[in-house]
């Protein structure tokens, strides 16, 4: 842990990574590595949540100085034949390459994450495994981006093109950078744009250290640039004025500053994921037990921090003593497991992000137990680490806090129905639309209940796990647009329509 700890996190911006993450993926290689300090000279630390130890105090904020030079590199890459120029299968590999890259150094990717944030290392694994892959799928779009043409039975041949945006930008949450970041970058690189992506504060030290890799695979300086800092870089990104779009993930108080800056600045395109207060909705003919394993185990994942997590549970009111009963174990088990060692290959839930993250939830459990009963949880794991204890709320009003407010820990409600329509009401109402899932055997009652809910997605009989292969994004106040799959492509490009007189020549 000690190089850990002495580490140096600096920009990766036009091909340049820090020397110090460099050295820890390529020692032999160090001396063709240079390193950018930022311009602004302020730096900040990240503090490892499980255990309270200072990993580093010397995290560089990205100030605009920093930010005009990573558009600069990103504009003049866009236009050089070293990327313009080459074919989209030659992205595609460039992407392949990385893809590999970053699985084969999975392990030191993810402890980095884990020691900044705190989830599990087992976890931060899966989740780097998972950035390869989506990388993988997007290489495979690169030289299949179809145009569109017309017949001209009315004098006119008329063709679509599909063109690159431009330089883009990303700003991504700290619960999974990785996954965010593959998300993001991934189809705007295969779509032919180039990239500045801003890691979180909270989270810069997996994605910072992808910088060496991207160089290994052989992208040319300045088509992905790499920035750390806190709001005001996110902000000096979404109103620069040769930025043409920026993909958001994160609250919906920051999402809406970022939409303003975009508009006020040259309305550039936005992708906004803005998290959720999901429903769970168990009917009572459900399998029990599968039931009860999303709506502990799957709810828990990340100890809660997950956007699309179903933090709303609604069992039908002929099983929910049972079934309340059976979740307070289920929660109670996890908890016991809280506090391990996040390193450990066999831990599965760690702490809160941070001391402020941990505070903002003990409130909303302050709240809840003036507003609802108390099932189980409530309270602090341990004397070090940020750990809160799986926590049940039973039975708050329909205005109370941490019924209508997105918590972001391991803090879950639950309520009982007797109908169906009365569950699609209770799961409609309110104004998040992010993710929904409903468990039960009835085919058609699936269909049915699942086209009746308000949500950008939703799942039948599990917790909703994002797939690349599928859009992923939100109505009302979850966002605007999608991510992942074909559609998450068609947002980096732009369609140009050409129209041919046929009638002359």
């Amino acid at each position: 842990m000690a190089a850990t700890h002495s580490m140096q996190t600096q920009l990766f911006i036009n091909g340049q990574v820090s020397r110090a993450l460099a050295a820890l993926f390529s020692p032999r290689h160090t001396h063709k590595r240079q390193y950018v300090d930022s311009k602004s000279g302020e730096t900040w630390k990240v503090t490892n949540p499980a255990t309270e130890e200072l990993i580093t105090d010397k995290v560089q904020t990205a100030g605009e100085a920093d930010i005009d030079a990573a558009v600069d590199a990103a504009a003049k890459a866009f236009k050089d034949a070293s990327w313009k120029g080459i074919r989209a299968a030659d992205r595609a590999k460039m992407m392949l390459k990385f893809a590999d890259l970053i699985e084969a150094k999975a392990g030191e990717i993810a402890r980095f994450e884990t020691i900044a944030m705190g989830a599990p290392l087992s976890i931060q694994t899966f989740v780097a495994h998972t950035a390869a892959e989506v990388f993988r799928y997007y290489a495979g779009w690169a030289d299949k981006i179809a145009g569109e043409q017309y017949p001209d039975d009315d004098g006119t041949y008329k063709i679509v093109r599909y063109e690159p945006l431009g330089v883009c930008a990303g700003i991504g949450a700290w619960n999974a950078s990785l996954i965010l970041f593959a998300w993001k970058v991934a189809p705007a690189l295969a779509a032919g744009n180039t990239f500045i992506f801003k890691t979180s504060e909270k989270s810069p030290l997996g994605v910072l250290s992808l910088g060496a890799l991207i160089k290994e695979a052989g992208f040319p300086p300045g088509v992905v640039n790499l920035v750390t800092g806190d709001g005001r870089t996110g902000q000096l990104l979404a109103q620069h004025m040769k930025i043409q779009k920026i993909s958001f993930t994160g609250s919906g108080a920051t999402g809406r500053k970022v939409a303003d800056a975009a508009n006020k600045s040259n309305m550039k395109r936005c992708t906004l994921e803005l998290g959720g207060k999901s429903p769970a909705i168990v009917f009572e003919d459900a399998d029990i037990e599968n039931a009860l394993n999303y709506c502990s185990q799957g709810f828990l994942l990340l100890s809660g921090q997950v956007c699309a997590a179903a933090s709303r549970t609604y069992v039908q009111k002929s099983i929910a003593d049972k079934f309340i009963a059976q979740l307070k174990e289920r929660f109670d088990a996890a908890g016991q497991g809280m506090g391990a060692d996040t390193l450990a290959p066999t831990t599965m839930l760690g702490p809160l992000a941070d001391k402020i993250q941990f505070d903002r939830v003990m409130s909303y459990i302050e709240s809840g137990k003036k507003e609802a009963s108390l099932v189980t949880g409530g309270k602090r794991i341990g004397e070090k680490g940020q750990f809160i204890a799986p926590t049940i709320f039973k039975d708050p009003s329909e205005n109370a806090k941490i019924y209508k407010e997105e918590i972001f820990g391991p803090v879950g409600i639950v309520k009982t129905f007797e109908t169906e329509e009365e569950a699609i009401r209770l799961a409609n109402d309110t104004t998040y639309g992010l993710s929904a899932t409903l468990y039960t055997q009835s085919v058609t009652r699936a269909l049915r209940v699942s086209a009746a809910l308000e949500s950008g997605t939703v799942s039948v009989n599990s917790s909703h796990s994002p797939s690349v292969q599928t859009p992923f994004g939100g109505v009302k106040q979850s966002g605007i647009g999608r991510e992942c799959g074909k559609q998450g492509l068609m947002n980096y490009l732009e369609p140009k329509t050409i129209h041919i007189n046929m009638k002359v020549g």
